[in-house]
């Protein structure tokens, strides 16, 4: 079996055993695209995925307002109670956080794996939850700017 093939099992592993079904299935999809050598798919993916992922997320997020289920009395609710005034705060530090994430991924593609390792790590060992490769990519990236190294 090629290397490839090999290091993208090992990741559907380690995704199983993080109970991670977007480590799986994403990896899952890979073996199939290489069974089936498909390999123009690749370019495809790596310019366009993180844009395609980040609007369906972003469509998700918005489905509650574009279906009238969040109006106006709970945007401004998130404005004037401390617990909105906590949802705003975190939501902007997390995407604060997160952001460099992406420029990380798309530079260094290769941290995904210590970000699968870390994730399966937390689960295990913390009893964390796998918060996706974005927002983990977001604080390696961080500390990775801390330390000098990117």
């Amino acid at each position: 079996m090629a290397e490839e093939r090999l290091i993208m099992l090992a990741i559907l592993i380690l995704g199983v055993l993080a109970r991670n079904p977007l480590i799986v299935s994403s990896a899952a999809i890979l073996l199939v695209v290489q069974a089936l050598d498909l390999h123009l798919v690749y370019r495809h993916i790596q310019t366009r995925g993180i844009d395609l992922g980040l609007i369906l997320l972003l469509l998700a997020v918005l489905v509650p307002f574009a279906a009238g289920r969040v109006g106006v009395a709970a945007i401004r609710e998130a404005f004037t109670s401390v617990e909105g005034l906590a949802a705003v705060a975190g939501g902007i530090l997390a995407s604060a956080i997160s952001a460099p994430g992406v420029a990380l991924l798309q530079d260094r593609p290769e941290v995904i794996v210590g970000l699968v390792v870390g994730s399966i790590l937390g689960v295990l060992l913390l009893r964390g939850i796998p918060v996706g490769p974005l927002a983990a990519a977001g604080f390696a990236a961080v500390l990775l700017r801390l330390i000098g190294k990117w």
